[in-house]
């Protein structure tokens, strides 16, 4: 299962999202549910950082992407939350593939 985590402080602002693990959908290399979340998070990451100069550190172990998000910005939460209503919704349809996990 993909677990896609994400932080957000008190005041509403997104500190950070990770995504882990795989969804098991199908096999490696034919897997949609693998192919979404991870062309979403690229978008997501990429965009943040080389269209919007958002002030974040990304990083790639393993399975796992995490993107931390040093100065709160109004352009990081709306692609944050853009990519969090994305997985909510393929969660929605495969709820055994994906979980959503807002701390």
């Amino acid at each position: 299962m993909i677990t896609a985590l994400f932080k957000v402080s008190e005041a509403g602002s997104y500190k950070g999202f990770s995504v882990s693990g795989h969804s098991g959908y199908s096999e490696a290399g034919s897997d949609i549910v693998c192919a979404a979340v991870s062309s979403a998070v690229m978008l997501t990451v990429n965009s943040c950082i080389d269209g919007f100069d958002v002030n974040a550190e990304p990083e790639v172990i393993d399975d796992t992407v995490k993107f931390i998000v040093n100065k709160p910005s109004e352009n990081a939460d709306r692609l944050i939350g853009s990519l969090r209503e994305h997985l909510e919704a393929l969660s929605e349809e495969y709820p055994d593939n994906i979980a959503v996990v807002v701390k």
